[in-house]
């Protein structure tokens, strides 16, 4: 079993240009590996194709070129080995929040008996933290309790892979804080695979193992996976006193703020013959600020 479940080679995405025979690039020679328990977020600024990358490993969207791989297997549609968190709750509104979990649970094991289903549903719910008031509709929720019932059903689904889009920026930043803590705990009780796209740096360090950095679209791609080695547990109120917290924000600020302009369009174009070959493939570096560590080039064997 590779270490790696998730393989994405020489993605691509355009669209039609205004004028006939134009492009619109977005991103380009996309290439990335998630390991198996690994929590990896992804930031950019607009427009640079994070919640593309995010629809394509979910199957909602095709690449314009390269392929992803779902332990070992290709992606080329939406699937229950892939769970999906949006920013907007998505639940069913004339379901309560129990009916949505355990709707998603029966399609996932349609051979299950009803109360099966209930306890499996249950125990999610009470992972996110929601024991009371689970008879309610999603329009008697507030937006917490509605995003809660979003992970607990993703989770409940026990995919090895679960993709986040956003999932926490509509909410206030007492709520938001509330729901990192629940995504958490769930997250360290099941150690599933996380690929999670936010635009808030503080909430990256505190979720991640590694955070990819892509630069300023068109033409955007992964430069740099930025390793956060501070230790776990963490929690918001410890983690900002970490020697090296600031090392990692203030290395996070400065590619969002300057180097992402200046290295959008200068991705090296890595020929297939090339990997078929050589057995090779351009990987964005790992970049750790805490000790200054950068992997030596770029080029790592494939898995």
């Amino acid at each position: 079993m590779s270490e790696y479940i998730v393989r994405a080679d020489l993605l691509g995405k355009s669209f039609p240009g205004p004028k006939r025979g134009e492009e619109n690039i977005v991103f380009e020679s996309v290439n990335f590996r998630l390991k198996r328990g690994e929590f990896v977020t992804c930031i950019g600024h607009s427009g640079c194709g994070k919640s593309t990358i995010l629809n394509i490993l979910a199957g909602l969207e095709k690449p314009t070129s390269g392929g992803v791989l779902v332990d070992g297997k290709e992606v080329d549609g939406p699937g229950l080995d892939r769970a999906v968190v949006f920013q907007n709750h998505s639940l069913l509104p004339w379901l309560s929040a129990q009916d949505n979990v355990d709707f998603a649970v029966r399609a996932k094991w349609p051979e299950w008996t009803e109360k099966h289903v209930e306890e499996h549903s249950r125990r999610y719910l009470s992972l996110a933290s929601l024991t009371e008031g689970l008879d309610r509709k999603p329009h008697a929720l507030s937006g917490g309790m509605r995003q809660r019932v979003g992970i607990a059903r993703a989770f409940a689904l026990e995919t090895e892979v679960l993709l986040m889009d956003e999932p926490f920026g509509a909410l206030d930043a007492l709520t938001r804080g509330s729901i990192q803590d629940e995504l958490i705990k769930i997250w360290s009780d099941t150690r599933k695979t996380v690929f999670m796209i936010t635009h808030d740096v503080d909430e990256a360090i505190l979720l991640s193992d590694r955070i990819f950095l892509m630069t300023n679209g068109p033409k955007a791609n992964i430069a740099e996976a930025v390793v956060v080695d501070i230790p776990r547990p963490r929690n918001r109120g410890d983690i900002i006193h970490y020697p090296g917290y600031y090392d990692i924000r203030n290395h996070i600020i400065d590619f969002l703020v300057q180097r992402s302009k200046e290295l959008s369009g200068s991705v090296r174009t890595v020929p297939v013959e090339e990997i078929k070959t050589a057995g090779k493939l351009v990987y964005p570096p790992d970049v750790n600020p805490l000790n200054g560590a950068i992997e030596n080039g770029s080029e790592r064997k494939l898995a």
